[in-house]
């Protein structure tokens, strides 16, 4: 009998002291932190430049009643054109063809009887890019390609030969602008930046903007090109621990 009561006894021993043994590491155990304040800043820099390259895309456009002969007078026009540019000093390399097209030029008229669309002629269509290393040529390039034949300019595009140089010149004057900004709401809350705790980057150029010539081939006047100032731009995303009491 006195056995079974001691294990009872004893049994009971955890049941009584867990509650206890709990309250004490409640009291006096480690509180949980508060993580760092951290200050999270993002801006987007920019480097300005005057472009010294250019790119053109130039076609020829043909229509005639059978695809052999639009294709044919495609060709004679576009071999014109090609050897026009290569004139004015362009190397083949910077020549190069971007689409040719063939097609059925289609009418369809339902109050004139039609119950299908007729064939009515055929288009050929023949569009070159050019790389432009000297963009005071553009406009020249662009007069000589439409005396020969060319009948579209699609797109005029101007960039810079050291684009990798103008984007690190852009990420640094993000940098700089993100860091000031940073440093002005650290001081306005009453402390000052720690460590860069994480820093990102993302970056965009200046789409190029379409400059379409169609009608200057009616234009017996020398194409004006003006390049301008363009901008690389570069954004990024900042981010420092915040310590706070300290001026």
């Amino acid at each position: 009998m006195q056995r079974s009561l001691m294990i009872i006894v004893l049994a009971s021993l955890p049941l009584v002291g867990f509650p206890v043994a709990a309250q004490q590491l409640g009291g006096n155990g480690p509180m949980p932190t508060r993580p760092p304040s951290e200050i999270s800043t993002s801006a987007t820099g920019e480097a300005r430049y005057v472009p010294d390259r250019a790119t053109i895309s130039m076609g020829v456009e043909t229509r005639a009643a059978t695809a052999a002969k639009a294709s044919a007078e495609n060709a004679i026009k576009q071999r014109a054109v090609i050897d026009a540019i290569r004139a004015q000093g362009v190397a083949p390399e910077q020549i190069s063809t971007v689409n040719y097209s063939l097609n059925a030029d289609q009418q369809f008229n339902p109050q004139a009887g039609d119950r299908t669309p007729k064939v009515v002629g055929y288009i050929a269509t023949n569009t070159v890019r050019v790389e432009v290393r000297k963009v005071d040529q553009v406009g020249t390039l662009i007069d000589a390609a439409i005396a020969k034949g060319a009948n579209d300019v699609s797109s005029l595009d101007f960039h810079s030969s050291i684009p990798d140089s103008l984007r690190r010149l852009a990420l640094s004057d993000a940098y700089r602008q993100a860091f000031a900004d940073a440093t002005v709401l650290a001081r306005a809350a009453g402390g000052q930046l720690g460590e860069l705790l994480e820093l990102s980057t993302s970056s965009s150029g200046v789409p190029p903007q379409p400059y379409r010539m169609e009608s200057m081939a009616a234009k017996a006047v020398n194409t004006p090109i003006e390049t301008g100032e363009l901008a690389m731009s570069a954004a990024i995303v900042a981010r420092w621990r915040f310590i706070s009491g300290v001026k």
